[in-house]
C-alpha cells in the first residue's frame, strides 16, 4: 500500500536521524525513547499494511502475515527494553561519527559524546581560530601542540621552552603561554594559563584545569560529557 509505505519510510527516516544526533528530552522521552517510539509506530504501520494486503490477496496470507508481525513486535519489545544499551551504542556511534562534535542545550551546557577509545574530543576556538582538544582532568595546564601554534596566533619564535612537562614518553619542555580567547561552544574564557607542547610531543591539545577549573562543573554522565559555566551563557567579550 503506497500511502502507508511512504508514512513508514518517512517515520523510519526521522527515527534514524533523531537516535543518531538527537540531544534534548521531547515530551519528557529520552531521543533514544523518542526514536524507537518513532520506529514501533512505523513498523506498525508496514505490518498493518502487510496484513491488510495479505488478507486482500488469501485469508492464508492475512494469517501469515499476522504471525511474521507477531514475531517483529517481540522483536520490538526486547529492543526497547534493551534501550539503556541501546543508548552507549548510540552515544559511541556519535562521538566516532562526529569527532569533536559538540551539542549545546537550551541551558546552555555543552555537550559531547565518548569515543569507542574512551576519550572525549571537545570542539573549541583559540583566539577566534578553531582547534580541537582532548578533555583531560590530569592535565594541570591547557597544553597545545607546536604544530598547531602559529595557526592558533603564536608566533613560534618568540615561544620559550623552558617548564619540564611530564608525558606518556618522559619528560619533555614546554612554552608557557596566556591564550586571550579560549571557547567551547557558548563557553568563553579570558586570559586562560597554557602550554606548548614542542614538536613531537602530543597528538592533540589538551583541554586541562587552568580552563575546566574555572567551569561551575564538568561532569561525565554515562557516555557523555557535560561543561557548565558559571552564568550559564558566553561571557562578554
Amino acid at each position: 500500500m503506497p500511502g502507508i509505505g511512504g508514512v513508514s519510510s518517512l517515520l523510519l527516516g526521522a527515527a534514524l536521524l533523531l537516535g543518531l544526533f538527537g540531544e534534548t528530552p521531547i515530551a519528557g522521552l529520552t531521543p533514544v525513547e523518542a526514536s524507537l517510539l518513532l520506529g514501533f509506530c512505523a513498523a506498525t504501520l508496514i505490518m498493518a499494511g502487510t496484513i491488510i494486503e495479505g488478507f486482500l490477496r488469501h485469508w492464508t496470507h492475512g494469517v501469515q502475515a499476522i504471525a511474521i508481525s507477531g514475531g517483529i513486535l517481540m522483536g520490538l519489545l526486547v529492543l526497547y527494553a534493551s534501550r539503556d544499551e541501546l543508548s552507549a551504542a548510540l552515544d559511541r556511534a556519535i562521538g566516532d561519527i562526529g569527532s569533536g562534535r559538540t551539542v549545546v542545550t537550551p541551558g546552555g551546557e555543552v555537550v559531547t559524546a565518548r569515543k569507542t577509545d574512551g576519550s572525549f574530543v571537545v570542539s573549541g576556538r583559540v583566539n577566534g581560530h578553531e582547534a580541537r582538544f582532548i578533555f583531560d582532568t590530569g592535565a594541570s595546564t591547557v597544553v597545545l601542540r607546536a604544530e598547531n601554534a602559529a595557526a592558533l596566533g603564536f608566533k613560534p619564535d618568540s615561544l620559550s621552552y623552558s617548564i619540564p612537562v611530564s608525558t606518556a614518553n618522559g619528560t619533555a619542555l614546554a612554552a608557557p603561554v596566556i591564550i586571550e580567547s579560549l571557547s567551547v561552544g557558548p563557553i568563553t574564557e579570558k586570559n586562560v594559563r597554557a602550554l606548548i607542547a614542542k614538536s613531537g610531543v602530543l597528538h592533540a591539545n589538551l583541554l586541562g584545569m587552568t580552563f575546566l577549573e574555572r567551569l561551575a562543573s564538568y561532569e561525565v554522565r554515562g557516555n557523555r560529557l557535560i561543561l557548565r559555566s558559571k552564568d550559564g551563557q558566553k561571557r562578554p567579550s
